[in-house]
């Protein structure tokens, strides 16, 4: 890859770093449509599956007291189905209208959440279930699974740490098996690794900054967060070819 795009790929690694590092998630959101315009999917894929990984991996370090594995639990078991069919469908179809329905119910939700304000709710575990399968299949398919456990989290009566906590731990354990799952189906290439190792320091600096941007908002104002970064991640999906 030419000098001038492999700094063009630091610089997105830096700013998913720092989207991801503020929110909890995001980094796809930030890097995928722009690593496509001179980049294929299946090298953007599993190279925004390796950022994320190490993302979630400095971001979990700080907030390891917060972790709860029952929370993060239902989310993980639900998703182990969805990797297995989200890689299947990324090597061997398209996912144009996955996409599309998934875009428009971001769009939806955030317009809804930001306008009405509607009170958090005790969802049942079984929801945390079908979240992580929605999130694995997207996720493994097109490096966007995010939004449904995001959904799932912020529905919840949950602090901003706990909410954090929760994303972080279980897309660490996501993205630990995606990145699996696309290696040992040959989709993670040799390109896709030289790229990360280059990109690795920037990913970190980001994901620092990030983080103490996170701890300097309140919770109210990290909601707000959640909800205007899942709308751009809507009209995102729209717009990723």
């Amino acid at each position: 890859m030419p000098g001038f795009e492999l700094a063009l790929v630091g610089l997105i690694a830096f700013f998913a770093g720092f989207i991801q590092g503020l929110s909890g998630f995001g980094s796809a959101l930030v890097a995928m449509p722009l690593l496509l315009f001179f980049m294929d999917a299946r090298t953007a894929v599993p190279f925004c599956i390796l950022v994320g990984l190490l993302i979630t991996l400095q971001v979990g370090a700080g907030l390891r007291k917060h972790l709860d594995f029952s929370k993060i639990a239902p989310l993980f078991f639900g998703c182990l189905p969805g990797i297995v069919c989200g890689t299947y469908l990324l090597k061997h179809s398209g996912n144009l209208f996955a996409r599309i329905g998934m875009g428009s119910i971001l769009v939806c939700y955030s317009m809804f959440q930001l306008c009405f304000k509607p009170k958090p709710l005790t969802l049942k575990p079984y929801w945390g279930v079908a979240a992580g399968f929605l999130t694995g299949l997207i996720g493994a398919s097109f490096s966007a699974g995010g939004p449904p456990t995001i959904i799932y989290a912020s529905l919840n009566r949950w602090d901003k740490d706990a909410i954090k906590a929760t994303l972080t731990g279980f897309f660490f354990l996501t993205g630990l098996l995606i990145a699996t799952a696309h290696a040992a189906a040959g989709i993670t290439s040799l390109k896709t690794l030289e790229l990360f190792m280059c990109s690795a320091p920037s990913v970190i600096l980001g994901t620092l900054l990030g983080t103490r941007t996170y701890q300097r908002i309140s919770h109210g104002s990290y909601l707000k967060l959640i909800y205007i970064l899942l709308f751009f991640m809507g009209i995102t999906l729209f717009i990723t070819r």
